[in-house]
């Protein structure tokens, strides 16, 4: 899905673009289909690290190699025991925009935010003299209301992605941009900085939530 020798590089009908946004689609089909059954299997897990790996690492999409480091991770021992398998099949299903309760695309009303960025284990929210910014739509209402709540606590609203913040809050409810892979630049850049060892937490409008109102 990749002209990797560059053959086509010239060529009108060639937009290498397009072909990576058609992998990215084409991966979340792939585990859709996989989760389907509520079940994830030896096999299942290595085509999907295989594909993965001849498909999209060459993108450098830091949730995307969230995904396959954590697959990879999962399969250096040669076996994906009970464990991994179901979670696993948490992250593909958070991964496509799916749940337990609505397995299928067809049964989601809206687009839920991917839950791979996010800090694991969820850190502990500190209000005064900290940093937020929020990303996506929140289902708590208004950007500028939930901005308000964090100001009453004592923290600051930061005017984007940087070294200097704290936390980046998702919002609960996604958009079209989480089925493409292209999960907006405040995302991205957060997830790199994070990977190059900042300390910026990533965290859930849900966790959000339960840290103002328990």
């Amino acid at each position: 899905m990749v002209d990797l020798h560059r053959e086509f590089e010239g060529s009108r009908f060639f937009h290498e673009a397009r072909i990576d946004r058609r992998s990215a689609d084409a991966l979340l089909g792939l585990a859709a289909g996989i989760t389907a059954d509520g079940h994830i299997n030896q096999q299942e897990a290595e085509f999907l690290e295989n594909w993965i790996s001849a498909n999209l690492v060459h993108l450098e999409d830091p949730v995307i190699n969230l995904l396959y480091r954590r697959l990879s991770d999962m399969l250096s021992d040669g076996v994906l025991d009970a464990d991994e398998a179901a979670e696993l099949l948490g992250i593909l299903r958070s991964f496509a925009g799916l749940s337990a309760a609505r397995p299928r695309a067809s049964d989601n009303a809206f687009v839920p935010s991917n839950a791979l960025p996010l800090d694991h284990p969820v850190p502990e929210l500190v209000w005064s003299g900290r940093l937020f910014l929020f990303t996506g739509v929140m289902a708590y209402g208004p950007r500028k209301d939930c901005e308000a709540l964090v100001v009453e606590r004592g923290g600051q609203i930061a005017p984007g992605v940087s070294k200097k913040i704290h936390y980046l809050v998702v919002g609960e409810i996604g958009n079209e941009q989480w089925l493409h892979s292209t999960y907006g630049t405040k995302i991205k850049k957060a997830v790199e900085l994070r990977e190059n060892g900042c300390s910026l937490a990533i965290v859930s409008e849900k966790h959000w939530q339960a840290a103002l109102f328990g």
